[in-house]
C-alpha cells in the first residue's frame, strides 16, 4: 500500500505544489478518469447514491500547517492516545479535508485501540472519497474489501468492483489481483476470464504472490481458464520459490502453503516427503493457527489420529477454527470413527466463540440426526442464527430445507428468499439451488433464462451440482434450448469433481441419447456407467442391466445384465425386479413363459403385452385363447403400453381372431400413435394414405408415415416410397420414391427390395434396368421374399427382361419358392414341364404343380386346367365359367382323385399344349 506521505510515489511537498498550481486541471482530469472508471459494460451501473465517490471534483487544499496537524493526530494515535487522535482527526475532517476521514476509517477498521467497527469504518472511507486526495486509492481499496466481503456492511459486489477499478487507476497495485478475482468468478460483474488473466499477470509482474497462485489455479487441469498443465506448473513453481524464502525465515503460513503444493491434489504433484517436512516445521512452531492448519492437512492425507492430536492441541490453545475442524472430524468425516459427544462439545464451544462454520455444522448435525440426537428445531435455530449474519452456507442450507420440506413443512417462498440471499452472499450452492428452482418452477415461476444464467454462474465456481443440472438440461432441451456439446462439457466438469450422477447422465447420453451414434460413444458409455455403478449409483446399474439385456447398444449379455439388475434390486431400486423378470422372459430359457407370466402378474406392462400376444397367436406353448389375450392386452394398454394398443387395433381391424370392429381398431391405433408407437404410426398412415378401412386422408397419412420414418420404421419407408413411385395418394415423384425404397431395402426390408426389383424389371415408373432388377430381386429373395424368388427364377429360367438365362439357377429358385407354397412359382413350373421347351417335358409334374397352384386360387393355373378340360371335351368355344365351375368341384373333392384326373387330362399332348399356352403371371 502507498505510504500516506506520498501520492503515487510523489513526496508530500511536491504534491502540495501541484495542488496549489493546477487545481482546475486536476479537477478536470479527475472527472475524465472517473467517467472511465464508472463506464464498464461488464457490470451494472454504479448506484446513484454512490456516484459522488467517483465523480472527481476539486481537491481540498492542505497547507503545511494542516499537514502538521495531521502529523500531531497520527503521533497521538501511535502513542496510544486514541481518543485524542480521533478528536484531532474529527476536527480536521469537519474542515472538509479528506485525509482525516481516511485516518479515522483505519482506526475503526483495524480495531487495535478501540473496538473494531467496520460499519463506522465504511462510513469514514466513503467520506474520504468525496473529493480527490492523496489517499483516494487507499480508501477505495479498503472500502472495496469491506463491500466485497460484506464485512460490517451489506455486501455489494458491484460497488466493490468499481472501487477496485478506482484504486487501480490511483496506482494501488494491491487492488489488481482482487479485481481479477471478481472477473474470474463473475462476482458482481460479467465473468471475463481473459481480462482476469491479464490483470493477474500484471499483478504477478509487480511481485504479487497471490497472483502467481491464481494463475497456477487458472491453467491447471479443470481450472477456470484454458487447461495448460505446463503453464500451471511454471506458475506454481514460481509461487513456491517466492514463499519458500518466507518459509525458511519462519513464516508459518508460507510453510503450510508450501505443504499444500506437495499434497495429493497439489499443483506440484504429490511429494509426500516435502509435504511432511513443511507440515512438521509449521507444527513445531507451536502456533495454534499452524497446529490447526497442519491437523487439517494431515486429515486430508489420511493420518487421522495424528491430525486429531494436533487439532486438539490447537483447540485447547483457543484456536476456534481448530475447534470447528476437530468437531466436524469427530462427527465421522473423512473415515474417522464418530465420537458424537466430543464432537458436540467442540462444535458448541466454537459456536459460542462466534464460529459460524461450527454453528452451521452443529445445526446440520442436529437436523440430520445421524451422529447426534435429532433436534430439528434446535438445528434450524442455529442455522438461522448464522443466516442472520448473512452466512452464505447457512442461507443455502436453510433454503434447501424449506424448499424440500424434508422433516418440516415445505415453505417454497421462504426457501427462495433464503436462496436469493445466499446467492447474493456468494454461496455457489445457493446459486445452484436457485437456478434449479427457476429450471423446475419450484417456489418461483419457471424462467429458463434465469436458470441458465444462475446455473452457469455456479458451475463456473466449480459447483458440480450446477454443472450437472445445466449439462443435463442442455442435453434434454426440454426447458433450455438444446446444446449437446455444451451439455457434454459441463457433465465432464461435474465428473472431474466426483459427481457420480453426472457419470450416469453422460453415460446414458452416449448410450442411447443425443451423444450416441458411434462405436467410440458406446465404449465411453460403458466405461462411465460401469464406474458409476461400481460407486453405488443404482440407476447406472439399471441402465447397464437393461442395455446388456436388450443388446441394442451394448453386446447382448444376459449374465452381465442379470448381475447388474440383481445389484440394483439389492440396492432397493424399485424397477429392478420387473427388469429382471423381463430379462428372464427375454433370455428364452426353459422358464421363458413362466417368466413372462410372473412379470405380467407383477404388473410389468411389456410382459402383460407379450402374454396377451402369446394367447392371441397361440405361441410359447400356450393355446390360443382370445378371452385371455384381450384381458392381458387390455391391462397392458391401461398401463400405458403403446404396443398393446397397437396390437389390439390391428386385431380388431383384421378381424381374424377378434370380431372385426373398424371403429375400435382405429381408436386403438390412434391411442398407440398418441403414445409414440412408431409401428402404429406406419400402419395408420398407410391406411389413411390408401383409404383402407378408413376415409382417405392422404395429408395426415403422409405426415404419420414421415413420423414413422423418422423413427426408423422400414415399412413406412417402403409404403411411402411405393406411393411416390406409383403416384398412389400423392403426386408421383420417382426420385423420392426410389430414394425411400432404397433406404428401406438397404436396411433389410425385403418387400422394398422386391418392389424395386419389380419396378426395374418392368420399367414401371423408372427406366428398365435388368442389372438393378436382378440385384434387388436377389437381395429380396435372400431375405426370404418368395415373390422375388419366383420373379427372379422365372426371368432366369427363360432369359427374359434383359436378364441372362440361367436355367439351373432359375429352376432352383422356383422349386424352393414352390415348396414353400408360392402359387406363382408352382404355376410357372407346371407350364414349364408341360411345355418342355426349357425343361424336359414331364406332363405328370406339370399337372401336379398346376393343380397345387390352382388349389390356392392361382388364376392362370385354374384357367390353364379349365382350357385343357374344354379342349378334351371338344368344347373349346364353350362358356369358360362352366369349365371353372367343374374345376372347383374337382379340386374341392378328394385331392388324390383330383390330381389323377388332372394327370389323365394332360396325358394328351395337345391338351398339355393348350394348358401351357396360358400366359404366366407373377401372382
Amino acid at each position: 500500500m502507498t505510504d500516506q506521505t506520498t501520492y503515487r510515489g510523489i513526496p508530500r511537498r511536491e504534491w502540495l505544489a501541484i495542488l496549489y498550481t493546477m487545481p482546475l486541471l486536476l479537477a478536470l482530469a479527475g472527472c475524465a478518469a472517473t467517467n472511465e472508471v464508472t463506464r464498464d459494460s461488464a457490470a451494472p451501473a454504479v448506484p446513484q447514491q454512490y456516484q459522488d465517490w467517483f465523480d472527481g471534483g476539486r481537491p481540498t487544499d492542505m497547507d503545511a500547517l494542516d499537514w502538521s496537524r495531521v502529523d500531531f493526530a497520527r503521533q497521538a494515535a501511535a502513542a496510544g492516545n486514541t481518543q485524542t487522535a480521533i478528536a484531532r482527526f474529527q476536527a480536521l475532517a469537519n474542515e472538509g479535508f479528506m485525509l482525516p476521514y481516511y485516518e479515522l476509517a483505519k482506526i475503526y477498521d483495524k480495531g487495535e485501540a478501540v473496538p473494531r467497527d467496520p460499519q463506522r469504518a465504511a462510513k469514514f472511507y466513503g467520506q474520504a472519497l468525496q473529493r480527490p486526495s492523496p489517499i483516494l486509492g487507499n480508501a477505495s481499496l479498503n472500502l472495496a474489501r469491506l463491500y466485497r466481503d460484506g464485512d460490517g456492511v451489506e455486501r455489494n459486489d458491484t460497488l466493490a468492483f468499481y472501487l477496485l477499478k478506482q484504486a487501480i487507476n490511483e496506482g494501488e497495485v494491491d487492488a489488481t489481483p482482487l479485481l481479477a478475482d471478481m472477473l474470474a468468478r463473475g462476482q458482481g460483474v460479467e465473468r471475463q476470464p481473459e481480462r482476469a488473466i491479464q490483470l493477474y499477470r500484471k499483478a504477478a509482474e509487480n511481485g504479487n504472490t497471490s497472483a502467481l497462485l491464481a494463475l497456477a489455479e487458472a491453467y491447471r487441469q479443470g481450472g477456470w481458464y484454458q487447461a495448460d498443465p505446463q503453464q500451471s506448473k511454471n506458475y506454481a513453481q514460481r509461487y513456491a520459490e517466492t514463499i519458500e524464502t518466507r518459509a525458511r525465515q519462519g513464516d508459518v503460513d508460507a510453510m503450510t502453503n508450501l505443504a499444500a503444493l506437495y499434497a495429493r491434489d497439489g499443483m506440484l504433484g504429490y511429494q509426500p516427503e516435502k509435504q511432511r517436512r513443511w507440515l512438521m516445521r509449521a507444527a513445531d512452531s507451536g502456533d495454534p493457527d499452524a497446529l490447526g492448519e497442519v491437523g487439517e492437512a494431515l486429515l486430508a492425507s489420511g493420518e487421522s489420529e495424528r491430525a486429531l492430536t494436533m487439532l486438539e492441541q490447537a483447540a485447547q490453545a483457543g484456536d476456534v477454527e481448530a475447534m470447528t475442524d476437530l468437531g466436524k472430524a469427530l462427527l465421522g468425516e473423512q473415515g474417522i470413527t464418530p465420537r458424537p459427544q466430543r464432537a458436540e462439545q467442540w462444535l458448541a464451544r466454537a459456536s459460542e466463540q462466534g464460529s459460524l462454520n461450527a454453528t452451521i455444522a452443529l445445526g446440520r448435525a442436529y437436523i440430520d440426526g445421524t451422529q447426534l440426537p435429532g433436534q430439528r428445531q434446535q438445528g434450524i435455530r442455529l442455522l438461522e442464527k448464522a443466516a442472520d449474519k448473512d452466512d452464505p452456507l447457512a442461507l443455502a442450507v436453510l433454503g434447501d430445507i424449506y424448499l424440500d420440506g424434508e422433516g418440516t413443512l415445505a415453505q417454497p417462498r421462504k426457501a427462495i428468499d433464503y436462496l436469493k440471499r445466499g446467492h447474493q452472499a456468494g454461496s455457489s450452492y445457493a446459486t445452484a439451488q436457485l437456478g434449479e428452482a427457476y429450471l423446475t418452477g419450484t417456489g418461483v415461476a419457471r424462467s429458463p433464462s434465469r436458470a441458465e444464467k444462475l446455473l452457469r454462474e455456479a458451475a463456473n465456481q466449480n459447483q458440480s451440482f450446477a454443472a450437472r443440472l445445466l449439462g443435463e438440461a442442455y442435453l434434454s432441451g426440454e426447458v433450455i434450448p438444446p446444446d449437446p456439446q455444451a451439455g457434454e462439457t459441463l457433465l465432464r466438469q461435474a465428473i472431474k469433481s466426483g459427481d457420480t450422477t453426472a457419470m450416469t447422465v453422460l453415460g446414458k447420453a452416449y448410450l442411447d441419447g443425443p451423444l450416441s451414434g458411434n462405436s467410440d460413444s458406446i465404449g465411453e458409455a460403458q466405461s462411465l456407467l460401469t464406474r458409476a455403478a461400481e460407486q453405488g449409483d443404482d440407476y447406472a446399474m439399471i441402465v447397464l442391466g437393461r442395455a446388456y439385456r436388450d443388446g441394442e447398444s451394448l453386446p447382448q449379455n444376459y449374465a452381465k445384465g442379470e448381475r447388474w439388475l440383481k445389484r440394483a434390486q439389492a440396492a432397493g431400486r424399485d424397477s429392478a425386479e420387473l427388469a429382471l423378470a423381463r430379462l428372464y422372459r427375454d433370455r428364452g430359457d426353459g422358464n421363458n413363459i413362466d417368466a413372462i407370466i410372473r412379470a405380467a402378474r407383477l404388473g410389468e406392462p411389456g410382459a402383460m403385452a407379450d402374454l396377451g400376444r402369446a394367447y392371441l397367436k397361440g405361441r410359447l406353448g400356450l393355446e390360443q385363447n382370445t378371452e385371455k389375450a384381450y384381458q392381458w392386452l387390455t391391462k397392458a394398454n391401461n398401463a400405458g403400453h403403446a404396443g398393446a394398443a397397437a396390437t389390439l387395433g390391428r386385431a380388431y381391424l383384421q378381424g381374424d381372431r377378434f370380431p372385426q370392429n373398424i371403429s375400435k381398431g382405429l381408436n386403438y391405433l390412434e391411442t398407440a400413435v398418441s403414445r409414440g408407437h412408431i409401428g402404429a404410426s406406419a400402419d395408420l398412415g398407410a391406411r389413411l394414405l390408401n383409404g383402407n378401412q378408413v376415409a382417405a386422408n392422404p395429408q395426415r397419412g403422409v405426415s404419420l408415415l414421415q413420423r414413422a420414418i423418422r423413427g426408423g420404421n422400414l415399412g413406412a419407408m417402403q409404403t411411402l416410397g411405393q406411393a411416390y413411385l406409383k403416384g398412389n395418394g400423392v403426386a408421383r415423384d420417382t426420385d423420392k420414391g426410389i430414394g425411400l425404397l432404397t433406404r428401406s431395402a438397404e436396411r433389410g426390408n425385403a418387400y422394398a427390395a422386391q418392389v424395386l426389383g419389380e419396378a426395374y424389371l418392368s420399367g414401371e415408373g423408372v427406366a428398365k434396368d435388368p442389372a438393378k432388377a436382378k440385384q434387388w430381386l436377389t437381395r429380396a429373395a435372400e431375405a426370404g421374399s418368395l415373390s422375388s424368388q419366383a420373379n427372379l427364377g422365372r426371368s432366369l429360367l427363360y432369359g427374359r427382361d434383359g436378364i441372362t438365362q440361367n436355367v439351373e439357377r432359375g429352376l432352383e429358385l422356383l422349386k424352393d419358392a414352390a415348396e414353400q407354397g408360392h402359387a406363382g412359382a408352382q404355376a410357372t413350373l407346371g407350364r414349364a414341364y408341360l411345355r418342355g421347351d426349357v425343361l424336359e417335358q414331364d406332363n405328370a409334374k406339370g399337372a401336379e404343380y398346376l393343380f397345387r397352384a390352382a388349389r390356392q386360387g392361382h388364376p392362370t393355373a385354374r384357367l390353364a386346367l379349365a382350357k385343357a378340360y374344354l379342349w378334351t371335351q371338344g368344347l373349346e368355344n364353350a362358356n369358360q365359367s362352366q369349365a371353372l365351375l367343374w374345376l372347383d368341384q374337382t379340386i374341392d373333392g378328394n385331392s388324390q382323385v383330383a390330381l389323377e384326373t388332372m394327370r389323365d387330362l394332360l396325358e394328351n399332348d395337345q391338351a398339355a399344349e393348350i394348358a401351357s399356352e396360358v400366359p404366366t403371371t407373377g401372382s
